[in-house]
């Protein structure tokens, strides 16, 4: 990992505000909106309140779209020429990709961190080991759309590919139980998609697996999902990537 390039490219991240917002101000507003501004924020779950379940939803959609925007935004830079320019210095690749995959899961902790402090600042309870447990979950589990990311930034090939994966990402967390509580066939069907294991998996220490009224998630069941998607986003990643190295 290349320190200096870290904090070059954590620093250029950081101004540029459109991004900035989607990935941090967007979650949230829409934590205020959806939890500390609501009547039910208070309603108790298994170790905390809906508040709290609401903050970590977002959390969990503000660290994955940092992680998705970065990674896609990795991918465009090796198009550009970007990645010739540092061929000729002797840093590896595999050092281009930790340094910023650990740019992206710092931008990361930023929103989860940002969303958190609002909560305990509105009224989102929890205990102190599931608090900890959920916001940590929250940023772990984003790295598995890193692969999201670089899948897109490499089928697209241009700017689009960053708005496609972001535009998309609202699409999934609809579809994944984030912003509204679904409910028989359509909660069925969320339990298949991306990001319905790393929400609900984050969500696991405060509500201990319950989902809706009468229904409870084994904790093997958002594991599951989770592995299967980051082999899924991760395979669809490499092939893409050997591909487009064939064609060079």
């Amino acid at each position: 990992m290349n320190v200096t390039y870290w904090a070059i490219d954590l620093r250029r991240t950081l101004r540029d505000i459109t991004n900035i917002f989607f990935i941090v101000g967007l979650p949230l507003v829409m934590y205020f909106v959806f939890g500390s501004a609501q009547s039910y924020r208070d309603a108790p779950v298994a170790h905390g309140n809906v508040g709290a379940v609401v903050m970590i939803s977002m959390a969990v959609y503000g660290a994955v779209t940092a992680t998705t925007t970065i990674s896609g935004g990795a991918a465009l830079e090796r198009f550009q020429g970007w990645g010739r320019q540092l061929g000729l210095t002797p840093w590896s690749g595999a050092g281009f990709v930790v340094t910023k995959s650990a740019v992206a899961m710092t931008i990361a902790a930023v929103p989860v961190l940002t969303v958190g402090i609002a909560g305990a600042a509105t009224g989102a309870q929890a205990t102190p080991l599931a608090w900890v447990l959920s916001l940590g979950a929250a940023w772990l589990g984003s790295a598995v759309f890193a692969g999201y990311g670089l899948s897109a930034g490499m089928a697209f090939r241009s700017e689009s590919a960053l708005g496609v994966a972001g535009g998309s990402l609202v699409l999934l967390a609809f579809a994944g139980n984030l912003f509204i509580p679904l409910s028989g066939v359509m909660l069925d069907l969320a339990r298949f998609t991306p990001l319905y294991g790393v929400n609900a998996l984050a969500r696991y220490p405060i509500t201990g697996g319950v989902v809706a009224d009468g229904v409870v998630d084994p904790v093997w069941l958002p594991v599951l999902n989770v592995v299967a998607w980051a082999l899924i986003l991760g395979t669809t990643a490499a092939v893409l990537v050997r591909r487009r190295r064939g064609r060079v």
